[in-house]
């Protein structure tokens, strides 16, 4: 269909002998598919290219993709793994070989370090319905592999009902300061009945919430009109919701935890902190 050089001309060469149309910016899902052509159709897409393919959110499309693969010389743009799958380990997603989504956690949680093992896991079990006894099944069948125990610390404290980084970030900031694992996504019923209210993480028996607050909440009015009633029928129904930005969360850390001792504190909960 083209010369060679009208090839070069109005593409570029991602990968050695895969091409792309220049000024073209492919999504990761068509940069994992040029990876898995450059690998001659034989690798597996692993890691957190595999997790953006299962539909996990907060994934850059400029990220490396990885691959499980024999060829340990891979161009520029691709990392190779070479690791042993199971059959039951693998899965396709459109036309491309995948690690499962709970290999996918397996590979996540032995590679990262444990905060950012936390937030990638809870992105990718938002996303799918990966349960953690399905990863300890591929845990099972690979015995004395490197990084089991920073899996099992990661596994120890993963919540799929985080919708963001920084609310895993919080919960983890929660739980490694002492206190009680918060449930998320707490429904909050009105007198008839009605969920006006959900909060982002909690202690319902205490009546305890934690709320973050991304950039919408400011910057969208209407967004904000609804914060304001809804925070005011939540301190009625006897809630104490605390409230944090990632401003805080970064700089006033011991601020917010010590908001959230005393709102427990004062409902009653056994002080472990």
């Amino acid at each position: 269909m083209l010369t060679f050089r009208e090839l070069r001309r109005f593409h570029r060469a991602d990968f050695p002998g895969v091409w792309t149309v220049r000024g073209s910016d492919p999504p990761t899902d068509q940069r994992a598919g040029a990876a898995w052509l450059w690998s001659g159709r034989r690798a597996v897409v692993a890691g957190l290219s595999a997790s953006a393919l299962h539909g996990a959110k907060w994934i850059g499309s400029d990220i490396p993709i990885e691959l499980i693969h024999t060829n340990r010389r891979p161009p520029a743009g691709v990392i190779v793994r070479t690791e042993r799958l199971a059959a039951e380990e693998v899965q396709t997603i459109g036309q491309l070989p995948v690690t499962s989504a709970a290999r996918t956690v397996f590979d996540l949680g032995r590679r990262m370090s444990l905060r950012d093992g936390v937030q990638r896991i809870d992105a990718l079990l938002n996303a799918t319905d990966v349960k953690i006894p399905e990863v300890e099944t591929v845990i099972a069948r690979h015995p004395g592999v490197r990084g089991l125990r920073q899996l099992r610390a990661t596994l120890g404290l993963v919540d799929g009902g985080a919708e963001s980084p920084y609310e895993s970030l919080t919960r983890l900031v929660l739980v490694q300061a002492g206190f009680p694992p918060p449930q998320t996504q707490i429904e909050v019923f009105d007198d008839y009945g009605w969920a006006f209210a959900r909060i982002d993480m909690g202690w319902p028996e205490y009546l305890v919430g934690v709320d973050f607050e991304g950039a919408h909440h400011w910057t969208d009015p209407g967004q904000r009109s609804g914060d304001v009633v809804r925070y005011a029928r939540l301190s009625e129904l006897g809630w104490i919701d605390v409230r944090l930005t990632s401003g805080i969360l970064h700089t006033r850390t011991q601020w917010f935890l010590d908001r959230v001792g005393a709102a427990l504190e004062s409902r009653g909960c056994p002080k472990t902190w």
